[in-house]
């Protein structure tokens, strides 16, 4: 009787790390192949309060978006 208690608490256990880190991984996955920002909407947002971004403001941008997502 214990040992069946234990059992399905360690199985328990066991699914919630696995599926853990198992949704983490296609989590990161699905971020790299759909990032939630990309260039193009950097450019609109920087054009939308005034100013004409260029390509080294964009790509700071996005190396602050990608170090901050890590």
């Amino acid at each position: 009787m214990l040992g069946e208690i234990l059992c399905a608490i360690g199985g328990l256990v066991l699914g919630l790390i696995i599926g853990f880190f198992l949704a983490r991984h296609m989590m990161e996955k699905y971020l790299k192949k759909n990032p939630p920002i990309n260039e193009k909407m950097i450019e609109a947002m920087m054009s939308s309060m005034g100013r004409k971004p260029n390509k080294k403001q964009i790509n700071q941008v996005m190396q602050q978006m990608n170090r901050g997502m890590k």
